[in-house]
C-alpha cells in the first residue's frame, strides 16, 4: 500500500510540475536564493554555490531521497563554456511521518551546495554569468505544490578571494553537510531485517541516531530503527525490502546529532551479533574511550618537552630548584603553579578551538599560528628569551637567569609554564593526532579534559621534580657551569626565533619578514641597553623598552598574509601538485595511487618528516616507479578548505598523511612519524 501511494503521488507531482512550477514562480512557499562563496573564482579552481532555501511556516522541502513520497530538487544549469557543475550536496534531513508514509524533509531554513569548476586557461577578468533553473516540491501535511525559480549570479575570474562574512556564512552551512565516515561500513540481510555496522568510537558522543538511506529499494523507510552499540561499532537494525539481499552497496547518511551526520557506504559483510541499546553501556565505554584519548594526549604532551623551544625553558626551570635549595613545600607549590600555567593555556586554546568550530569555522590545533601577527609575537618572545639566556640582560620575573632561584617563586613558575605551553603548540606529535581528533567529536566538557591531559603531559616532568625529592637530589649541583649551560641553551632558542622569522617570510612575504626583523632589531638594541645599564648599576634602563615595544606593536598590527601566489610550492623531488579535492577525485578516478600530505611551515614535525623521509631521493624514485601521484596541502595560512578536509579525516591538525591505494577512494591514515622504508613500501 505504501508503495502504491508513493507512485501515485510521484506521478501526480511529475505531471503537474511544469505548469504548476510556472504558476508558482511568483509566490513560492519556499524562497530560494543563489549565492557564490567567492565572486572572483580563480582559474583552475572550484567555487561553491549555495542554494539558500527558506520555507514558510508549515511548509517543507525534500532531501535527495524524499522517502515514501516527494521529489528531490532538480537543477538545469546554463553556464559559460568550459565551466562545469557538480552534483548537489544536501544537509542532514529530518523525519516526517504522514499517513503512514515516511518523508525525509526540511521544515526549516536549509542550504544545498553545488560546486562549479573554472577552467585553468580562463583569463583574469573574464565574466562568468551563472544561470540555473531550480525545481522542487513544497508541501504541508495536507497538500503538495510543485514550485521553482530561475536563479542567477554573476562571477568574474580573479584571485579566488572570499569575503570574511561570506566565508563565515558558508562555513556555518557547510557544517551541516554530512562528513565522510572515514571507515568501512558493512551490512547483512536476513529474516526480512537489514543490519548495518558503522564504525564509531565507543566513547564518541551521539544523539538521536537515525540512518537515512540514499539507495532505493533497500530499506523500508517507515519501519522503526533500533541502534545498538557493539564496541567501536554502531549497529542499525530495521526492516529490509525484497531487493536488499542482492545489493552490492547501500549508501546513506547516519545522523549523529543535531544537524550532524556521516556519509555511509556499506558493503556486504559480517555484522556483529547483538549489542547494547544505545545509552545502556555508553557510560562505561565512554569512560574507557576518554581515558584512552587522555592517555594519548598525556604522552603527546610529554613528548613536546623535547622540542627545541621548550627544552631550554624546562631545563632552566628544573635547575632553578637545585640552585635555590627550596624546601619541600616550596618545591611542590612551584610544581603545581607551573602545571597550572601549562594546563590553563592548553585548556584556553582548546576552548577557543571548540568555540570557533561551533561557529562553523574550520579551525584545528595550533590555529593561532596561521596568523602572521602571532608568529611575529612568538618570534620576538623567543628572541627575548634567547637574549636573556645568552646573558644580554637579566629579568627574574620571567623565570630565567640568576634571579630565578630567589625571585621566581610561584608567580614565576606559573608564567613560565604558560609560556612553555604557548610556544609548544606548533604541531601535533606522536599520540596527539588521534587524541585531539577524538576531542572534535566529544562533548565540550570531555574535549576540554583531553586538552587538559595534553597540558598535564607537558607539565609532568617539572611536576614530578616538585613532588619527588629523590629526583631533585639527582639534579646537578649549582656552580659556575650553570651560566655556561644557559649560554648553550640560548642556541636552540635563537634557532627557534630564526625559524619563526622564516615562517613569517613564508606567511607574509619579504615585506612582512622585513618588518618583523626591524622589530627584532629594535628589541635587541633595547635589551642590550637594558643589560648595559644593569651591569653598570644605572637606573631607568627599562625605559629603553618603551620605543622598542612601540615598534613591535606597530609591526604586529601591520603585518598581514601575503597573497597565495607569493608562496613557494612544496614537494621537493616528488614533483608534487597542490592539493584540491577536485584533483584528488580525478586521480583516484584514474585508478592511480595517491599520497597526500598536509603540512605547515610552523609545524616542526612536518618539516622533520619532509626532510628525513618524504623528500628523499629513494622515495621519489619509488613513487615514480609505482606511478604514485603526490598532493600537498599547505595549511600554513589556515586554508579553510584544507581545514575542513582534515576534519573529515577525524584529525584536528597537521601533520596528516594519507595514502589512497589504486582504485580506492578511501585512504589509509599513516603514522605521524614517517620513515623512508614505510613510504617506499607503499609504492612497492
Amino acid at each position: 500500500m505504501n508503495a502504491l501511494r508513493f507512485w501515485l503521488m510521484t506521478l501526480l507531482a511529475a505531471l503537474l510540475l511544469p505548469a504548476a512550477a510556472r504558476a508558482q514562480d511568483g509566490t513560492p512557499h519556499i524562497a530560494a536564493t543563489l549565492l557564490a562563496e567567492s565572486d572572483r573564482p580563480a582559474p583552475g579552481q572550484t567555487v561553491t554555490i549555495a542554494f539558500v532555501m527558506k520555507p514558510q511556516p508549515g511548509w517543507h522541502g525534500y532531501w535527495k531521497n524524499p522517502g515514501d513520497a516527494g521529489l528531490e530538487t532538480e537543477l538545469k544549469w546554463t553556464l559559460p563554456a568550459g565551466v562545469t557543475a557538480g552534483p548537489l550536496s544536501y544537509p542532514v534531513p529530518e523525519r516526517l511521518m504522514i499517513a503512514g508514509l515516511m518523508n525525509y524533509v526540511y521544515e526549516g531554513d536549509h542550504t544545498l551546495f553545488a560546486t562549479l569548476t573554472v577552467p585553468a586557461g580562463m583569463a583574469a577578468g573574464t565574466r562568468l554569468p551563472v544561470r540555473v533553473r531550480a525545481d522542487w516540491l513544497e508541501c504541508t501535511d495536507k497538500i503538495c505544490v510543485p514550485a521553482g525559480a530561475d536563479l542567477a549570479t554573476d562571477l568574474t575570474v580573479g584571485d579566488g578571494g572570499i569575503d570574511p562574512a561570506r566565508r563565515a556564512a558558508f562555513d556555518g552551512w557547510r557544517a551541516r553537510i554530512p562528513k565522510p565516515l572515514g571507515g568501512q561500513a558493512q551490512f547483512a540481510v536476513a529474516g526480512g531485517k537489514i543490519r548495518l555496522a558503522v564504525p564509531w568510537p565507543a566513547g564518541a558522543a551521539i544523539e538521536d541516531p537515525y540512518f537515512y538511506p540514499l539507495t532505493a529499494d533497500a530499506i523500508d523507510y517507515a519501519a522503526p530503527q533500533q541502534v545498538l552499540r557493539n564496541g567501536d561499532m554502531l549497529v542499525v537494525e530495521t526492516g529490509a525490502r525484497e531487493g536488499a539481499a542482492g545489493m552490492k552497496a547501500i549508501e546513506g547518511v547516519l545522523k549523529i546529532g543535531d544537524n550532524r551526520g556521516l556519509a555511509v557506504a556499506a558493503v556486504p559483510g559480517a555484522v556483529p551479533a547483538g549489542g547494547d541499546p544505545l545509552g545502556a553501556a555508553a557510560p562505561a565505554l565512554g569512560v574507557a574511550a576518554v581515558l584512552l584519548a587522555l592517555g594519548g594526549a598525556l604522552l603527546g604532551g610529554l613528548l613536546l618537552n623535547i622540542m627545541p623551544c621548550v627544552f631550554p625553558i624546562l631545563s632552566l626551570k628544573a635547575l632553578s630548584l637545585a640552585k635555590a635549595g627550596v624546601d619541600e613545600r616550596s618545591a611542590r607549590r612551584e610544581g603545581l603553579a607551573y602545571a597550572a600555567g601549562v594546563i590553563l593555556v592548553c585548556v584556553a586554546l582548546g576552548a577557543a578551538l571548540i568555540a570557533l568550530r561551533a561557529a562553523g569555522g574550520a579551525a584545528g590545533w595550533a590555529f593561532q599560528l596561521q596568523d602572521p601577527r602571532v608568529i611575529t609575537l612568538l618570534m620576538l618572545l623567543t628572541a627575548g628569551i634567547a637574549f636573556n639566556l645568552a646573558g644580554l640582560f637579566e629579568l627574574g620575573s620571567i623565570g630565567f637567569g640568576d634571579r630565578l632561584a630567589a625571585q621566581g617563586g610561584v608567580g614565576g613558575a606559573f608564567w613560565t609554564g604558560a609560556l612553555a605551553a604557548f610556544i609548544a603548540t606548533p604541531c601535533t606529535g606522536p599520540f596527539m593526532g588521534a587524541a585531539l581528533g577524538a576531542a572534535l567529536v566529544l562533548p565540550a566538557g570531555l574535549a576540554l579534559a583531553i586538552f587538559a591531559g595534553l597540558g598535564l603531559g607537558l607539565a609532568l616532568p617539572f611536576l614530578l621534580l616538585g613532588f619527588v625529592p629523590a629526583l631533585r637530589r639527582r639534579l646537578p649541583k649549582p656552580g659556575p657551569w650553570m651560566n655556561r649551560f644557559r649560554h648553550v641553551l640560548s642556541v636552540p632558542m635563537f634557532l627557534t626565533a630564526l625559524g619563526l622569522a622564516w615562517i613569517l617570510g613564508r606567511q607574509a612575504g619579504v615585506d612582512g619578514m622585513t618588518l618583523g626583523l626591524v622589530a627584532l632589531l629594535a628589541l635587541g638594541l633595547a635589551l642590550w641597553f637594558v643589560g648595559a645599564r644593569q651591569r653598570g648599576a644605572g637606573g631607568r634602563g627599562w625605559l629603553a623598552l618603551v620605543p622598542a615595544l612601540a615598534v613591535a606593536l606597530a609591526v604586529i598590527a601591520t603585518v598581514d598574509k601575503a597573497p597565495a601566489d607569493a608562496r613557494a610550492e612544496a614537494g621537493g623531488a616528488l614533483a608534487a601538485e597542490p592539493f584540491s579535492e577536485a584533483r584528488l577525485a580525478a586521480l583516484t578516478a584514474e585508478g592511480r595511487p595517491v599520497f597526500v600530505y598536509f603540512t605547515a611551515d610552523w609545524c616542526l614535525t612536518c618539516k622533520v618528516n619532509e626532510k628525513a623521509a618524504i623528500e628523499r631521493a629513494e622515495v621519489a624514485d619509488a613513487f615514480a616507479a609505482g606511478k604514485v601521484a603526490v598532493l600537498v596541502g599547505d595549511w600554513t595560512n589556515g586554508d579553510p578548505v584544507i581545514g575542513r578536509f582534515i576534519e573529515r579525516q577525524g584529525r584536528s591538525g597537521v601533520p596528516l598523511y594519507l595514502y589512497y591505494r589504486a582504485g580506492s577512494d578511501r585512504p589509509d591514515i599513516l603514522p605521524q612519524v614517517l620513515t623512508v622504508d614505510r613510504l617506499v613500501s607503499l609504492a612497492g
